[in-house]
């Protein structure tokens, strides 16, 4: 008894559907071959499942309108000051020669020249953070503005906000804005609406809304993760630290969260307000780029910084190589910390390369991490980073949340992006680079005091490991880019 017709037409119809979503993914720019295979297979062995996935989940899309706006904001808003082309000594940035080229890639990805006048302090902890936060938002006297991906309504959330409450109150400007998603809990606390009523400005970045309908608009999980607090143009911080406990409530059985924030004071702060500026402006009709041309006052010889912003509408492949270019960068010593660690091939062959070129090479991850999809993944790679001879360490005390990269003792990397493809194709992030053999150097110390709470693994730990956990640390890996 033959088919019928229906059926037929129906199951054609859907082979020429899964071929269309197929040819779309190969010919998708900026997508590595590695993520172009994995949808692909996705795509054919989960035919409905997958389809669905890929048109939700697939593309790194925030919407047309979106997209236009940030670009529109972007292109009016002034151009940074050009430290090299500056009659004021003290800003001009005095980085060796052996470590310029570090910081041409991260000019070529937010246009921000590498600046001096700057003091930086790396301070000892979440809640000494939240201290030095809410004294220096007390101390303002012209304008607060912060912005963190997660922002919590418990003990050092309300402190912040309440500090925020009270600048209003005496007369300064205050914009706060965070992730619609990671601060979902403070957004629909009273202490939003506490702030909103006193007269701080709030906005949350990139607003779900119906996520029925959000989604025909662009990706529900494409975040703003940066962590930014500039007051008056001068005070600056950043790191991995968001709004919150150290307790953190909403991933309490992981605590403590252990990060690293720096406070900067000088002209580095500018270029902090620039990206808080590009995203306030993006989703408030609120024009602030007349405070980028102000001029910048007097400041003492300091450390060069520069400030490194990308996300979804900067070009791809930013983050990816302002690390490898890092890592490559290194002669003696590199010391990385991440939660996160799904690398692309190149950024996992880089560090490799480093440690076979004879480079003291480290990475220290967490024992326990929040996201079992990411541990998994993460320890499919040990393998071939033990067998190059890069040092891994897992640390005990905690998640360690630390963001930080360390180079020869000179050079420092903090802020908000992880060695992860979310970090890298997703989310917008901001991190500060600097030169500065003495800021590195506490930075190093504290690296230091993870390695000393981790413990080692070695070759024979992974060799020992099940067929079945290897088979599922690899599985997970595989599908990292669709994850």
């Amino acid at each position: 008894m033959t088919e019928p017709i229906p059926a037929f037409a129906g199951i054609v119809l859907h082979l020429a559907l899964q071929a269309a979503v197929m040819v779309r993914v190969l010919l998708r720019p900026h997508r590595d071959p590695a993520a172009r295979i994995a949808w692909v297979v996705v795509i054919a062995a989960l035919p409905v499942l997958g389809i669905l996935a890929y048109v939700l989940f697939g593309e790194v899309n925030l919407g047309r309108a979106r997209v236009e706006r940030t670009r529109a904001v972007l292109a009016r808003m002034p151009a940074m000051l050009d430290a090299r082309g500056s009659d004021a000594p003290e800003l001009k940035p005095g980085v060796p020669e052996r470590h310029q080229h570090l910081f041409r890639v991260g000019r070529s990805i937010s246009g921000f020249e590498p600046i001096g006048g700057n003091r930086g302090r790396l301070l000892a902890d979440s809640d000494a953070t939240i201290d030095a936060m809410v004294a220096d938002i007390e101390a303002a006297t012209d304008h607060v503005h912060l912005l963190f991906y997660i922002w919590l309504p418990d003990s050092n959330g309300r402190r912040v906000a309440d500090a925020l409450i009270r600048a209003a109150g005496r007369g300064v400007a205050c914009r706060a804005m965070a992730d619609d998603l990671g601060s979902r809990l403070m957004i629909r606390s009273e202490n939003w609406q506490r702030m909103r009523s006193a007269g701080v400005q709030v906005a949350r970045a990139l607003p779900i809304g119906n996520p029925l309908l959000r989604v025909l608009r662009g990706r529900i999980d494409l975040r703003n993760h940066r962590k930014i607090v500039v007051i008056d143009d001068w005070v600056t911080y950043c790191g991995s630290q968001n709004c919150a406990d150290p307790a953190f409530a909403i991933k309490a059985r992981y605590a403590p969260w252990v990060d690293a924030m720096m406070r900067f004071e000088g002209p580095i702060a500018r270029q902090n307000q620039h990206l808080f500026a590009g995203d306030w402006m993006a989703h408030v009709d609120d024009e602030i780029d007349e405070l980028l041309l102000r001029p910048l006052p007097a400041t003492e010889r300091g450390l060069p910084a520069q400030a490194i912003g990308t996300g979804p509408t900067v070009r791809w492949s930013a983050m990816p190589e302002m690390f490898e270019t890092l890592i490559y960068g290194a002669r003696r010593e590199l010391v990385v910390t991440t939660p996160y660690y799904v690398p692309d091939d190149s950024l996992q062959a880089a560090l490799c390369a480093n440690a076979r070129r004879g480079v003291d090479t480290t990475v220290v991850f967490p024992a326990r991490n929040d996201s079992w999809i990411v541990a998994a993944a993460s320890r499919s790679y040990y393998e071939d980073l033990l067998a190059a001879g890069v040092n891994i360490f897992e640390y005990v005390g905690g998640l360690l949340h630390t963001k930080s990269l360390t180079l020869d003792g000179e050079v420092a990397l903090i802020g908000s992006a992880n060695m992860d493809r979310r970090s890298f194709e997703l989310n917008y992030e901001n991190n500060i680079l600097l030169y500065d053999p003495e800021l590195t150097a506490d930075m190093r110390r504290r690296q230091q005091t993870y390695i000393e709470s981790s413990r080692p693994v070695i070759e024979t730990d992974v060799a020992a490991w099940s067929w079945r956990r290897r088979l599922w640390n690899n599985t997970v890996a595989v599908l990292g880019p669709v994850l």
